[in-house]
C-alpha cells in the first residue's frame, strides 16, 4: 500500500525498527549533521551500513519542532519506501509497459485493458484542499522559524536540502519536479541552485527568450546566467517565474524529484507509478502551480529573470565544497504547512550518505530505460565512492568491433549521464557489481594507449577539477576482450577456472572441510 504522507511513512519506519527518536537536545547548526554523518557511516550487529532514520524531537532554538533525516539511508529503507522487496520488481514493471505492442486485433485490445486500467491509476489528481493548508501564512512568516540545517563549517549558511521544487514549462505547460538546494539568505529569500543543465533552468531560459528581443541577446544572457558572470544592466530580461517548493513529502514523491525522467514524462506521474496510486495535488495560494496535498511545508514564490546572487559554498556529495557562484533568487510570497510540521532534510558529504542509497535505487530501477537506447547493455554499476557522475562501470554483449566505444558515446548522449567523467566497459561475463572482479579484468585487459579515449564536453557543475566550470574532459576505457577485427593479432588467454567435476567433488566435502578449518 502507498504511504499517504510523511507521517504514515515515519510510522512504517517505526514499526520496522528503522527509526530512532532522539530526545537529547541537538542544534540544527552543524550538530545534527555531525550526528547524522556518524550514523550514516555506522554498521549494525550484522555489519549492515547506514544506521537508522533519525527523528530529532528536542531542537535547540526551535522548541516543539521535529527534524527527520536519514530516512532513505539504507538499502532496506529504500525498498520499504517504494514498497518492494527488490528494485527488480519495479524494473520489471517498467519493462512490461515498454514491451506493449500495438494491438493487432480485438483480442489483443482486450488483453491490453488491464494494463491500461492500471496505467490510469498513475496520473496525479487535483483535490480541493489538503493537510498542507492547515496553516496559511501570507504575511508575518519567516523561513528562520523552521529548523533548517547548516551542515558543514564552511557552508555559506543554512540550506534547504530536500526540497521538491515545482516549475512549469512556459511552452507546453507541463510541470517539472526537481530537487535543488536552497541557501537561506533571510526570512523570505533563498538561493535556487538549479544548474544550467537542469529542467527548471531551461524553463527560466525559455522565459528569458520570450522576454528579450533578438536571439543573440537571449543567448548571451542565458550563457551568463548561473555561469559566474554578471548580466549587463542594459540587457537584463524582466519578468518573474513562479516556483513552488514542497518539503516533507511522502517517499515516492521525494524520490521522483531526483529520478532522471524522460523530459516528456511528469515526475508526479512517475511517483504515481512507483506508489501504484495517484498523487493528490492542491492549488497554491499565490502562484499558479500545484503541490502535493499532504506536504508538511510549502513555500510559494517566484524568481526574477534579471536577478542573480552569490550562492554557496556548500559541502556537497562529492566530499568537497562546491564553490560559490551566481544563481537565481527565490522570493517567498506565502508559506503553508501542517500544524506542527515535521521538517524533512538530508546531509550530503563524503559517501556513504543517504543520497547514495537513493542513487543506487535509481541505477537499478532505470536500467531498462537505458537498455531501450543501448540494447547491448547487460548491467551497470555506479559505485557509491564515485559519487555517481564520476564513474560508471558497464557490461555489454559485444557483437562487433569498436562496440565498447559506441556504448561510451551513447551513454554520454543520455540526459544526466552526459556528466559521467569515467566510463569503463567490460564483457558480459564480468560482474560489474563485484569491484574486485572488475579491477582484475580491467587491469589485465587494457593496453592504456590503445584502449583509453578522451572526449571534451559538458561536465557536472560540481566538478572542481575541470578546466572550466561546466566544461571539461571525460574518459572511456574499453576493457573488453580484443578481437582480430579490432587489430589485435595475438592470442587472448583463457581465464583460470577450476573444472566442474573437481568443483562438485569439493562442494560435496565442503561442510566437513569448513568445520575442520574453522571457517564458514
Amino acid at each position: 500500500m502507498p504511504f499517504d504522507d510523511l507521517r504514515q511513512w515515519i510510522a512504517a519506519l517505526d514499526r520496522a525498527g528503522q527509526l530512532k527518536r532522539i530526545q537529547t537536545e541537538a542544534d540544527p547548526i552543524l550538530e545534527i549533521a555531525e550526528i547524522a554523518d556518524r550514523v550514516s557511516k555506522s554498521r549494525d550487529a550484522k555489519g549492515v551500513q547506514g544506521g537508522p532514520a533519525l527523528l530529532f524531537q528536542n531542537l535547540k532554538g526551535h522548541p516543539g519542532s521535529q527534524v527527520l533525516i536519514n530516512q532513505f539511508g539504507s538499502d532496506a529503507r529504500m525498498k520499504l519506501a517504494l514498497g518492494v522487496n527488490s528494485f527488480d520488481e519495479i524494473a520489471g514493471r517498467i519493462r512490461m509497459f515498454m514491451d506493449v505492442k500495438s494491438p493487432q486485433g480485438f483480442l489483443d485490445k482486450l488483453k491490453m485493458l488491464p494494463l491500461l486500467t492500471e496505467a490510469g491509476k498513475f496520473f496525479p489528481r487535483t483535490v480541493p484542499t489538503g493537510p498542507c493548508k492547515e496553516v496559511i501564512q501570507r504575511d508575518n512568516f519567516s523561513l528562520l522559524d523552521f529548523p533548517i540545517l547548516q551542515c558543514w563549517p564552511n557552508d555559506a549558511g543554512r540550506f534547504i536540502t530536500l526540497p521538491c521544487v515545482t516549475t512549469r514549462d512556459p511552452r507546453s505547460g507541463k510541470r517539472n519536479l526537481g530537487m535543488y538546494r536552497m541557501q537561506v539568505y533571510d526570512e523570505r529569500t533563498t538561493g535556487m541552485h538549479w544548474q544550467r543543465q537542469k529542467v527548471a533552468a531551461e524553463h527560466a531560459r525559455e522565459r528569458m527568450r520570450a522576454a528579450v528581443e533578438g536571439k543573440s541577446a537571449a543567448v548571451d544572457i542565458m550563457a551568463r546566467s548561473s555561469g559566474g558572470s554578471v548580466i549587463p544592466e542594459g540587457s537584463r530580461p524582466s519578468g518573474k517565474m513562479e516556483v513552488a517548493v514542497a518539503i516533507g513529502t511522502e517517499p515516492a514523491v521525494t524520490f521522483s524529484a531526483i529520478v532522471p525522467a524522460p523530459p516528456e514524462i511528469e515526475e508526479y506521474l512517475i511517483a504515481g507509478f512507483l506508489r501504484g496510486a495517484p498523487v493528490d495535488l492542491v492549488k497554491c495560494e499565490t502562484v499558479d502551480l500545484e503541490v502535493p496535498a499532504a506536504s508538511e511545508i510549502v513555500l510559494e514564490g517566484y524568481v526574477n529573470l534579471d536577478e542573480l546572487r552569490i550562492e554557496g559554498p556548500f559541502g556537497d556529495h562529492t566530499g568537497f565544497y562546491s564553490l560559490d557562484d551566481l544563481y537565481p533568487v527565490f522570493h517567498v510570497t506565502c508559506v503553508t504547512h501542517r500544524k506542527d510540521p515535521i521538517y524533512a532534510t538530508t546531509i550530503v558529504g563524503k559517501p556513504p550518505q543517504e543520497d547514495a542509497y537513493m542513487g543506487k535505487a535509481v541505477e537499478r530501477i532505470f536500467l531498462p530505460l537505458m537498455k531501450l537506447s543501448i540494447p547491448e547493455l547487460v548491467d551497470i554499476n555506479l559505485p557509491i565512492e564515485g559519487v555517481f557522475h564520476n564513474l560508471m562501470i558497464v557490461s555489454i554483449k559485444k557483437s562487433y568491433p569498436g562496440q565498447a566505444r559506441k556504448v561510451m558515446n551513447a551513454i554520454w548522449s543520455l540526459g544526466q549521464a552526459m556528466f559521467t567523467k569515467c566510463i569503463v566497459v567490460v564483457d558480459e561475463d564480468v560482474d560489474v557489481q563485484d569491484i574486485g572482479d572488475v579491477t582484475l579484468k580491467v587491469c589485465n585487459h587494457i593496453d592504456p594507449e590503445r584502449d583509453i579515449q578522451f572526449t571534451l564536453g559538458p561536465v557536472d557543475s560540481l566538478d572542481h577539477a575541470s578546466r572550466l566550470p561546466n566544461y571539461g574532459s571525460k574518459m572511456g576505457i574499453d576493457a573488453t576482450r580484443k578481437w582480430a577485427s579490432e587489430g589485435f593479432a595475438r592470442p587472448w588467454p583463457d581465464e583460470i577456472v577450476m573444472d566442474s567435476k573437481t568443483k562438485a567433488l569439493v562442494d560435496s566435502k565442503w561442510k566437513m572441510l569448513a568445520k575442520e578449518l574453522g571457517i564458514e
